[in-house]
């Protein structure tokens, strides 16, 4: 059953179509069942439950909702048409961001969402969109059993707290702070009621507590002057339900205060580090609290708080004692007088650069009671994680182990956290990177890199799918080029998405790129150059290795003989330069260990040739996996901004930003020879996107001048066998349909028709191109708007026309929003555009699916069928009928966006 929402919210007005929801999805929506199990909790946000790979299985009503409601039917409809493969995402980049729950699931905050991360599953799980900005910090709400948690609070530059509540609640905000969120912890009470202390930009530390009917109130206020608290942590008093909690902050001081009638009352101020404090974290003992804090000044501080009793709180007994000096604070609890004292437990000297986190391993149960190990992880800027702990004889607290990376050109370690087993630690670097190492089982003592996700730590600007549709690249304005590729371990039947190759590492933001070739592709920066990549011998092995297609078959199409084997970038360099056999000299041991002064930590980046079975860690990734630059083009006068090659992979077209029509041209480039072939003259301002026809024959030109035009490639000639292109159809400005910049285009499968998106809301399919049962084109073209005026309610910043039909022949479509929301539509030519049913909604991405920024680019895959999964086992089919019901079911759409994320979609035509 297809629901045809065209007709249920139709608004006609001069053919002009809206065909968004009347009103929101159910007010108490969707209930989740895993698969043959029982109902488990889930995260749930504003009443939208976030399932594992974000699969909505069933709806429920409100009471009193009619049962063929047609926003309900679409929510049904939205929830089975699309599911979340994978989301390419890294953590943002401040201290506070990353927390490792009890139950296994790390949350951290990727742009303007919280990611919940599950590293046995080796992916994202869920997406919280709530927040206006970006993510600053978020926090576990830990149980005192140690329990899966069921609450994860956040803070962001929007000045907001958000508490996530498992269902069935809802998320629950905290407003009151003036500047950015930077810190947050959260508590539970003995009434159940949640404590959340917050720390911001403008000089404030709140206290908030939330009760049980979703109310919150703001208890308390610390004003610190022109002082800034970099983190908070939260704690009970041994013995007592009072909280106590820790602030560190630049004034190179870590405060106490306890909480006494709902206020906050400053116990103490513990002095000792020579520079601002990063991080302060509480660990209970038993009767006892240790406080660790980490400083600038390179070293952590561990702080023993206890009980003291009446009678040894003066006693001098024996003078003979060393004893370390004691600070005694008081506090009154339920009409009791407690006494506390802090004392210096030890100093942790080891690492070389500022701390910026602490971690203490998560209680573990010994014996059926809850034993908190003392164990504590510390993570620096000097690119090393260190785990601590006391010896067994003496109790000195030393250095058990240190993983770390060396050499590449990042930063070190913003925080760090470790697995409730203690079995995993997990880094998150300064450029967004999760650094995972794992408890070697082979060897005592030993760890060993981990496998982890990654992605862009800036905005994704442009993608595109390898011609086999079997990976992914991706730019961003952070300067990289990364490669994703699906890959399934040995022993899983699961397959999941990762970085297996980064092959351009920049120094300026890139911004589009065109593959011309299975293994090689043209990128554009912020620069007037363009750059040829291709792909060197040592990744197709390893790509080989990891997606289990032919190493033969492989190295036969991308042409070995020629193949480096790798590339490498000089200091001060920006070109990757080819590294071949005969430039791999192994160094000598003595070479290897010879590390004489600091610039020697911060070396050229060799090239080491290593054969991977799984995805690479970060390291790798910025070392190991460049593509060698085979060619420069220049011609443009200014940055590039869009780049497009055709099926046949013999032209490149870009364009650069322009503001003068002398700029704005198209340039063509052979990429047989790399030369300019001819230059196209139309457009006024900056072409913001270009597309050729799937035929190869016609080339297509939008542009920030309100305007298109299509380009027709010349028969070829034994004079010309590089025929050129002409002008054949355009819009001027006094005839243009859209009335604001357009950001997209894309043509159909048979080349007959192109669609345009605009920041003017509107989506129009032009054409036909082509006469009916006719492959060539027939000129001269008129071209005129195909289909009614489609208004997706929000400037549409990405469009693309599936390659494959859906079962009644119509067209799919695939529509990006400003707002973060991908819309599918399906468009049949015909009369219907007259009445404006000619759209037909598919659904879209729900709250938890969307984007939080714009979307920038959306590209279906080459192939039907899901990457990496057309042979997966399906019981009683043969392989001829698996591949047969993949690619009629299934197609992917890959999305990238402003929010930092590359996201793929399976999409089921079947349900459309």
């Amino acid at each position: 059953m297809v629901l045809d929402v065209a007709r249920c919210n139709m608004v006609q007005k001069s053919h002009k179509v809206d065909l968004r929801p009347c009103r929101p999805f159910s007010s108490r929506a969707i209930m989740t069942l895993q698969q043959g199990g029982e109902p488990e909790p889930h995260i749930r946000v504003m009443s939208l439950a976030i399932v594992a790979g974000c699969e909505v299985v069933s709806q429920q009503r409100d009471e009193g909702e009619s049962e063929d409601n047609p926003t309900t039917t679409l929510a049904k409809m939205a929830a089975s048409t699309i599911e979340t493969c994978h989301v390419a995402c890294s953590a943002n980049r401040t201290p506070n961001v990353v927390s490792w729950g009890r139950g296994g699931t790390v949350a951290f905050g990727t742009c303007n969402s919280v990611a919940l991360y599950k590293p046995q599953e080796r992916r994202v799980v869920a997406l919280l969109n709530g927040h206006k900005g970006r993510v600053n910090a978020v926090k576990w709400v830990h149980k005192k059993d140690n329990g899966s948690e069921r609450h994860v609070v956040s803070g962001g530059s929007d000045n907001r707290i958000i508490l996530w509540e498992a269902q069935p609640g809802k998320s629950v905000e905290c407003k009151g702070h003036t500047g950015p969120v930077n810190a947050v912890d959260a508590v539970y009470l003995e009434d159940s009621k949640i404590l959340i202390a917050s720390s911001s930009s403008d000089s404030t530390v709140r206290l908030w507590l939330c009760s049980d009917n979703k109310e919150v109130e703001c208890l308390h206020n610390v004003s610190f002057g022109s002082s800034f608290m970099m983190d908070v942590c939260l704690a009970l008093l041994p013995g007592t339900g009072v909280p106590i909690l820790a602030c560190g902050g630049d004034d190179s001081k870590v405060h106490l205060y306890v909480q006494e009638s709902g206020q906050l009352q400053k116990a103490m101020s513990l002095q000792g580090h020579e520079d601002w404090v990063r991080g302060v974290k509480w660990a209970c003992t038993g009767d006892e609290l240790l406080l660790a804090s980490c400083s600038q000044d390179s070293l952590i501080r561990v702080w023993r708080l206890c009980a003291k009793s009446g009678t040894d709180a003066h006693t001098e007994d024996d003078q003979t004692v060393i004893k370390m000096k004691e600070d005694v604070f008081e506090v009154k609890d339920r009409g009791t007088v407690s006494r506390f004292a802090v004392s210096l437990e030890t100093v942790l000297a080891g690492h070389e650069n500022w701390v910026y986190g602490v971690s203490w391993q998560p209680p573990v149960y010994k014996g059926g009671e809850l034993q908190q190990p003392l164990i504590l992880l510390s993570a620096s800027m000097d690119k090393t994680m260190i785990i601590w702990a006391p010896e067994e004889g003496s109790g000195v607290w030393v250095e058990q182990v240190r993983v770390g990376e060396v050499g590449g050109n990042t930063l070190g370690f913003y925080g760090c956290q470790m697995s409730p087993d203690g079995s995993m630690i997990l880094a998150h670097a300064f450029h967004g990177a999760l650094h995972l190492w794992c408890k070697d089982q082979d060897k005592e003592g030993g760890w060993r890199p981990g496998v982890v996700i990654s992605g862009h730590f800036n905005a994704v600007q442009d993608l595109s799918w390898d011609p086999e549709g079997e990976f992914i690249l991706s730019v961003g304005s952070d300067q990289t080029t990364r490669l994703f590729t699906p890959w399934r371990k040995q022993d899983s039947k699961q397959t999941t998405w990762h970085e297996i190759s980064r092959p351009q590492i920049h120094g300026y933001d890139m911004q589009c790129l065109a593959m011309v070739g299975r293994f090689q592709f043209v990128s554009g920066a912020d620069e007037k150059v363009l750059r040829v990549f291709q792909a060197p011998r040592n990744f197709v092995e390893n790509f080989a290795s990891i997606s289990g297609i032919s190493k033969e078959k492989l190295l036969q199409s991308s042409g070995s003989a020629s193949l480096p084997e790798g590339a490498s970038t000089p200091a001060l360099g920006l070109s990757n330069k080819a590294v071949f056999q005969g430039d791999l000299v192994p160094k000598t041991a003595e070479e290897e260990e010879q590390f004489s002064s600091i610039s020697d930590q911060y070396q050229e980046s060799y090239f080491h040739p290593l054969s991977l079975t799984e995805p690479p860690p970060e390291d790798h990734l910025l070392q190991n996996t460049l593509w060698p630059e085979v060619q420069k083009l220049y011609g443009h006068g200014f940055e590039m901004f869009c780049l497009a090659s055709d099926s046949t992979k013999t032209s490149v077209a870009s364009a650069c930003k322009a503001s003068k029509a002398e700029h704005a041209a198209v340039l063509l480039w052979s990429t047989a020879t790399w030369r300019q072939l001819q230059t196209l003259p139309y457009h006024t301002l900056t072409v913001t996107q270009m597309a050729f026809s799937p035929d190869a024959k016609l080339l297509l030109a939008v542009s920030r001048d309100r305007t298109w035009s299509l380009w027709r490639r010349k028969l070829p000639t034994p004079e010309n066998p590089e025929p050129p292109f002409s002008l054949c159809a355009h819009t001027a400005k006094d005839t243009a349909m859209h009335s604001r910049i357009i950001w997209s285009c894309d043509w159909s499968p048979d080349s007959k028709y192109f669609v345009t998106s605009s920041r003017d809301k509107k989506v129009i399919v032009w054409g036909p191109c082509m006469l009916e049962n006719s492959e060539e084109p027939v000129f001269p073209l008129e071209i005129k708007p195909c289909s009614s005026i489609l208004d997706v309610g929000d400037p549409a910043t990405a469009v693309a026309f599936c390659p494959s039909l859906c079962s009644d022949r119509s067209y799919l479509l695939a529509v990006g929003l400003e707002c973060g929301q991908i819309l599918l539509y399906r468009w049949r030519p015909g009369q219907e555009g007259v009445s404006g049913r000619d759209w037909i909604s598919g659904g879209g991405t729900d709250t938890l699916q969307s984007h939080t920024l714009a979307v920038k680019r959306l590209r279906w895959r080459p192939r039907a069928g899901r990457a990496g999964l057309e042979n997966s086992e399906m019981d009683g089919l043969s392989d001829t009928e698996r591949k047969l019901g993949e690619k009629s079911s299934w197609v992917q759409l890959a999305s990238a966006s402003a929010d930092h994320s590359v996201k793929i979609f399976n999409i089921n035509k079947q349900a459309l």
